[in-house]
């Protein structure tokens, strides 16, 4: 067998990580490619981290340079393995004691939009874009995110495709809604050794009974935010939406706090808080219940927007008549807000939005480091078009745009 030419080694230790992919890889150029990408996304930026970014060009007259020609190259016409590279990188994680996972984490599931013109790439259409914060024309990314609060690191990304790119619409049989991809991928992240106490979502996902259904077929937990003034079903006399549940609790002061009981959370910059957290009855929500609602937030009197969360969940109440034959082991109130407040800008924004926007630091209160992000814009320069193409990019800058993967303390 000819033996491998060498390829010009990465920057100081990221070449040794490098090196674990080099067997994925069937030529010089597509190794020499995976790390100049690799490179350009961990280093210190200016702008956004589009294809001549990465290649260390000028913006737009930059695009024809050979650095930036070679790179745009090896994202959308090289015939590399995407499913490869992130299967050895969830390995090495997994391999590594510092970032191995543990059934104390979550899988936290999100989307993330790009805007994007025209209707010629794969998955594009009109549709809400969350880093934008509007409904727009773009690309949007359903993602799974492991974390601890110590580290955290993307588990898989798929795009979600729009209804008119299929013959029947939404009644297609390949058709598949946001909370439907976001559950499969939990559920293969759990099959991957990925282990978690819960999957945590916003309330984007609390509206699909499909994605309920797949999380209890695949044996996970979860904890999901509900949007405060979804109605339920309920007699006349009783609370019919989750705010109107929070609001029948009872509470008087800090003193005399009623139903409410006290939860401290600490935070990554070191400050804490106190919160108060309720578990509430609204239809068949209940502490007794299959599946609770559990209102946590910094004022029981006021519930302000922005710093309450209203979280269903199947975890059982530890006092449950199901508690000792759940399959998932009893939560209490601080566990619950604990397992929520690991969701990236749990703590920054309220749980009604979607979408994370933008990266979150420590000033606004998120319980994530900082830098903690979602994918980045489209590169620049000519794109890829076809779905495996998106498919493979997507997947690479998921897996590798974080550091490594470790965020640590």
């Amino acid at each position: 067998m000819t033996a491998r030419r060498p390829c010009l080694p990465a920057p100081g230790p990221l070449e040794g990580y490098a090196a674990r992919f080099d067997d994925l890889f069937f030529s010089l150029a597509q190794r020499r490619g995976f790390r100049a990408y690799l490179t350009g996304l961990l280093a210190p930026r200016e702008r956004n981290k589009t294809i001549t970014c990465l290649a260390g060009a000028e913006p737009v007259v930059g695009a024809g340079m050979p650095g930036v020609q070679r790179l745009q190259f090896f994202l959308s016409e090289s015939p590399w393995e995407a499913e490869l590279l992130n299967d050895r990188r969830l390995e090495l994680l997994r391999e590594e004691s510092a970032t191995a996972p543990h059934d104390g984490g979550v899988i936290v599931i999100d989307d993330s939009g790009d805007r994007k013109d025209g209707t010629a790439t794969a998955h594009v259409g009109r549709q809400w874009l969350g880093r934008l914060g509007k409904t727009d024309n773009g690309i949007v990314t359903v993602t799974t995110v492991w974390t601890d609060g110590r580290v955290y690191y993307p588990l898989h990304a798929t795009p979600y495709t729009p209804a008119h790119h299929f013959a029947r619409g939404r009644s297609d049989p390949a058709f598949r809604t946001k909370p439907q991809l976001a559950a499969a991928l939990a559920a293969r992240g759990k099959e991957a050794g990925f282990g978690c106490r819960a999957v945590v979502a916003d309330c984007a996902y609390s509206v699909s009974d499909d994605w309920y259904l797949a999380l209890r077929e695949a044996g996970l937990a979860y904890v999901v935010a509900l949007k405060p003034h979804r109605g339920t079903w309920a007699r006349a006399d009783q609370p019919h939406t989750p705010i109107e549940a929070a609001r029948a609790l009872a509470w008087r002061d800090a003193r005399r706090p009623g139903d409410w009981t006290p939860v401290e959370r600490h935070f990554r910059d070191g400050h804490t808080e106190t919160w108060w957290a309720a578990d509430a009855r609204l239809g068949g929500y209940g502490p007794d219940s299959p599946c609770r609602l559990v209102v946590a937030t910094t004022d029981p009197a006021g519930l302000p927007q922005k710093a309450t969360w209203y979280l269903a969940t199947n975890l059982p109440h530890p006092d449950a008549p199901h508690a000792a034959t759940s399959s998932h082991p009893p939560a209490d109130l601080a566990e619950i807000v604990r397992l929520y407040g690991l969701r990236p800008g749990a703590g920054a924004r309220r749980s009604g939005q979607t979408g994370s926007g933008r990266p979150v630091s420590l000033s606004e209160g998120s319980a994530m480091p900082c830098g903690c992000r979602d994918q980045r814009g489209c590169p620049s320069g000519p794109l890829p078009r076809t779905s495996s193409q998106l498919e493979a990019v997507a997947s690479l800058r998921s897996c590798f745009g974080t550091k490594l993967g470790v965020c640590p303390q």
